[in-house]
């Protein structure tokens, strides 16, 4: 895509970028954790939810504290 990242990703690409299971994503999801929309039969993670999410849990950063 232009070197433009998207917004919003698929499960599939989500599990890809991120290394994360599906049903990871979806009790994610669930739990409002990271925020998604669906369109039609499709299912849209949001990157920018997921990455502030992820930067939330970084261990590194607990236990530096």
């Amino acid at each position: 895509m232009d070197g433009v990242e998207r917004q919003w990703l698929s499960y599939q690409e989500t599990t890809e970028i991120y290394g994360i299971s599906r049903g990871t994503v979806w009790k994610l999801i669930s739990g409002g954790e990271i925020r998604a929309a669906k369109i039609g039969r499709s299912v849209r993670i949001s990157r920018s939810s997921i990455e502030q999410y992820l930067k939330q849990q970084d261990y590194a950063e607990k236990v530096r504290s």
